[in-house]
């Protein structure tokens, strides 16, 4: 008999309902990838569940609220103190699954009264979610300052938001960036201007302040574009390759990012049915809910294919996952300026920047295919640009160009 199934009748017999219950519990975790010790483990605390519910001769019914408190509270007294944490987990996941299946109900938390600011947050994020198509993260953020300015105009409780003035407005601004040590973030004015046009959208202003925001004062941004050259980046991809799960996932990570032009959240994004194979093409979930189906180079497509077959693990559609048990989605697109971290550490490459962020090589792409003849369109378009503004800052890079259109400097006599 395999060890993965040394589980079953090892733990005196529960009761008889939750028998079928316990089992397909411990056969989801291993097909999970959870290794045979854990399931054990889990099968431990879960076994001290079935015997606390059988000892009290409990039906289906009677698995509700306090009781499953109660339930919990004596397989915690009947293990060390060390493992309490641990045996709670493990109950926690089970009750949970349980719940799922019906047949177990947590007593539910009181129902909060929302407030006013509750409810104006609620509809501001539904906003930003559904008609600017705005990322978990930035609506966060955005919402963050929404709960600061009303704290800071109206206190606890939100008043009449027409009330609000131009100088509340500035006077907040000065109370947040006017510090002794200077205040780099340079988004408030921006989230603020988001914040008044969806007052002024959805009516409850009368005046669209967004225009009496005041801009943070920025001397013009000289400094060209941080890039890397094309060999350094070989250097890099060739330094996270290896013979394992990790090593390919960050291998084809790594080739997406640099061979695309992709910014991180859409790396991490990819979902598997996201690959058309036989057109060779790929499709990326952009900023504002933007989706683009861009060519997908044999290099590229070769090492996720690579990963896919030898390494990838766990039951998620998105292409990268972790690989520690239950192999989730990465959170956000941090994993990749760790892997680019580690690459430099390996190489013993100096980065251009004090920061390693995984914009570097979407820099790094634009501005090779402005060494090699590309034009601005062409690169706004690999790189997915709304606006072409956003593609003129890789001009710097281009200095004969620049020179053909320089005005030669006045000489002494020249009245041109």
């Amino acid at each position: 008999m395999s060890s993965r199934s040394n589980w079953k009748g090892q733990q005196p017999k529960p009761a008889e309902w939750l028998g079928p219950h316990r089992a397909r519990f411990l056969k989801e975790l291993s097909d999970e990838g959870y290794a045979d010790t854990t399931v054990r483990t889990y099968d431990r605390a879960v076994g001290l569940f079935c015997r606390a519910v059988e000892r009290r001769g409990l039906s289906q019914a009677e698995l509700v609220g306090e009781t499953i408190d109660e339930l919990c509270a004596i397989v915690r007294s009947g293990v060390r103190p060390s493992l309490h944490i641990h045996t709670t987990f493990c109950l926690d996941r089970f009750i949970a699954a349980l719940e799922k299946s019906g047949v177990a109900r947590r007593q539910a938390p009181a129902p909060k009264i929302p407030t006013a600011l509750d409810s104006l947050r609620a509809e501001y994020e539904a906003y930003l979610r559904d008609q600017r198509g705005l990322s978990k993260a930035t609506i966060y953020h955005c919402a963050r300052f929404l709960e600061r300015f009303m704290a800071f105009r109206f206190g606890e409780e939100i008043g009449r938001l027409d009330d609000i003035a131009p100088d509340d407005i500035v006077s907040f601004l000065r109370n947040i960036m006017g510090r002794e040590k200077p205040y780099r973030d340079k988004t408030p004015p921006t989230h603020l201007r988001s914040l008044f046009r969806f007052l002024f959208w959805s009516g409850k202003t009368k005046r669209d302040l967004a225009n009496s925001v005041p801009r943070v004062a920025k001397p013009r941004d000289t400094d060209l574009p941080r890039s890397l050259k094309p060999q350094e980046i070989e250097k890099l991809i060739d330094a996270v390759r290896s013979d394992d799960t990790v090593g390919r996932r960050n291998y084809a990570m790594l080739l997406v990012l640099a061979r695309l032009g992709l910014r991180g959240p859409e790396v991490v994004a990819i979902q598997l049915d996201d690959i058309d194979w036989r057109a060779a093409t790929i499709l990326i979930r952009g900023k504002g809910k933007r989706h683009d189906r861009m060519p997908l180079p044999e290099e590229v497509g070769a090492a996720i294919v690579e990963y896919i077959r030898n390494g990838r693990s766990g039951p998620s559609r998105t292409l990268f996952v972790s690989d520690k048990t239950p192999h989730r989605p990465f959170v956000n697109a941090q994993i990749l300026n760790m892997v680019l971290r580690q690459a430099f550490d390996r190489t013993g490459l100096k980065p251009p920047q004090k920061y390693v962020g995984s914009h570097l090589l979407r820099h790094s792409l634009a501005t090779d295919m402005l060494r090699k003849g590309a034009s601005l369109d062409e690169i706004g378009d690999v790189l997915r640009h709304r606006s072409r503004a956003s593609t003129t800052i890789y001009a710097k890079h281009d200095v004969e160009g620049l020179r053909s259109i320089a005005r030669a400097w006045p000489s002494e006599g020249d009245r041109s």
